[in-house]
């Protein structure tokens, strides 16, 4: 069952990266390497069943095929390594092409000439093994080095294990369908990324098997079928229902052009849908605060016009009320451009402490911080951080004057910084709690949503903007609070590396 296994998957991921619309050179290497792994273990397969002559030279073909295909995909993974060269390429191509002869001729009955074909393509593949380890010493760096470590300790795992073919052949399973994962989102920079999407996959293969059981206990007529196999039967299905949608839907497009979302689930058409809303909110935005300042412009210039000829008192503060709130509009539609624009952070390493400073010295130059005391528990040397300067300044600014709304009576706000030490790599912490009100539980959930405020002339745009800068920044945000006690927010960045 282990070598149909291995059969299905590398034909799935074969099938997933061929129909990939950006297919890029190390996609279509890796695909034909696992379309020869899918020959060898199929005609291995089918030959146990059939018996026949041609399955053990599909099998034999195969095995011939995944030396220069497994160089060439060495170089497409790492262009820049120097053991492997293009003319090992061509080298193995002709030698394998000239050993495909051999089974047609006199030498086909020759006993010594399956273990001559299996010596050779195990020679280049511990060739190509060296030479990913000498590679990932000598010129890896970073990130690319941890996934191609990850890699290595697969392959050495494969190697050890080779004498137990089916521990084997599901270990080559598992790496196909890891390297899938690597080369099709080199975004995934770190192996909890990688686990996660493999850990979703095994939780849903996990599901199916339980509902087959399920199933099979409550109808099912005699005794049931191995956890393994149908363990394995529910994870070649999950893999392999993407590929068949993708190419299930070029066909029906092409008989039916208009079910182009014949296959989104309604939570994508949500998400489709919201995305729609945000470009549209996008393109209208800064057409509507043109057509808004413009009239605004006119009201407050002639409101101060007016003031300046003005006889009364009482006309002063009306025509100073038509200008304070011209002032305010002109501060929503500021925050709602904020909002509704697209942001594109200039990250540049930065001392997250100078930050924090310079935007409490604005604070403190401010007539609402008369009654707080503002404390600063700041770590020193504390690494970089790679943000931008402006946009980090604003998201400081915006949650401590909330704090400090929310402490009309006077109270403690508290900006703290920290290092975080952990697996993944070192982190900044920042926190800013007050001595308010705090927040309900019930509006908690929603703090971050556009447009929900609780305040009477607010609008609730300020900490939707904060959330949005802080996630482009790659960093994370969360608040907690307690009602009488007041609030917390916590800000992680990750350092420079």
């Amino acid at each position: 069952m282990e070598i149909f296994m291995l059969m299905a998957v590398g034909i799935t991921v074969s099938a997933a990266l061929m129909i990939n619309k950006k297919r890029e050179p190390l996609h279509l290497s890796f695909a034909t390497l696992c379309l020869a792994i899918t020959f060898h273990k199929g005609g291995i397969f089918f030959d146990n069943f059939f018996q026949h002559h041609a399955w053990f030279l599909i099998e034999q073909l195969g095995l011939l095929a995944i030396p220069p295909l497994a160089i060439n995909f060495s170089r497409d993974l790492f262009p820049d390594q120097t053991i492997l060269t293009p003319r090992d390429i061509r080298t193995t191509a002709l030698f394998s092409t000239g050993l495909a002869g051999l089974p047609f001729t006199p030498f086909g009955r020759w006993i010594y000439l399956e273990s001559i074909f299996f010596f050779y393509a195990a020679a280049v593949l511990l060739l190509c093994y060296f030479s990913l380890i000498f590679y990932a010493r000598r010129k890896a760096a970073g990130m690319e080095k941890k996934r191609l470590v990850y890699l290595i300790m697969a392959c050495t795992a494969a190697i050890a294990t080779y004498s137990v073919p089916p521990l084997f052949n599901l270990i080559i399973a598992g790496m196909l369908y890891f390297i899938l994962i690597m080369i099709t989102h080199p975004h995934l920079t770190e192996l909890h990324d990688l686990m996660t999407r493999a850990l979703v996959v095994l939780i849903v293969t996990l599901f199916t098997t339980v509902i087959f059981f399920l199933v099979i206990g409550f109808f099912g007529q005699g005794p049931a079928p191995p956890f393994t196999l149908v363990f394995m039967v529910s994870f070649l299905i999950i893999i392999s229902v993407g590929p068949f949608q993708v190419i299930l839907k070029r066909l029906l497009t092409r008989i039916y052009p208009e079910i182009k979302d014949v296959f989104a689930s309604p939570f994508d058409l949500d998400e489709k849908l919201e995305r729609e809303k945000a470009l549209l909110l996008e393109q209208m935005a800064p057409v509507l605060a043109h057509e808004i300042r413009n009239p605004l412009g006119s009201i407050k210039g002639a409101a101060q016009v007016l003031r300046s000829e003005a006889e009364s008192e009482e006309q002063r503060n009306l025509l100073d009320v038509i200008t304070e709130e011209a002032n305010r509009l002109n501060r929503v539609v500021s925050q709602f451009l904020d909002y509704a624009r697209p942001y594109a952070p200039d990250l540049k390493p930065q001392p997250i402490n100078a930050i924090i400073e310079k935007a409490v010295a604005v604070l403190e130059a401010d007539s609402l911080s008369a009654r707080i005391s503002v404390e600063l528990e700041l770590q020193p040397h504390l690494p970089p951080v790679p943000v931008d300067q402006e946009q980090i300044h604003q998201v400081i600014l915006n949650i401590a004057i909330n704090a400090i709304e929310a402490m009309p009576d006077g109270g403690i706000l508290t900006i703290r910084t920290s290092r975080i030490k952990s697996d993944t790599g070192d982190a900044v912490g920042i926190s800013i709690r007050d001595t308010g009100g705090g927040i309900r539980r019930e509006d908690l959930k929603q703090i971050f949503t556009p447009f929900f405020t609780t305040k009477e002339r607010g609008v609730g745009l300020g900490l939707a903007v904060c959330q949005r800068i802080i996630r482009n920044h790659g960093g994370r945000i969360r608040v907690k609070s307690i009602p009488g006690q007041g609030t917390i927010f916590f800000i992680r960045f990750e350092t420079v590396r």
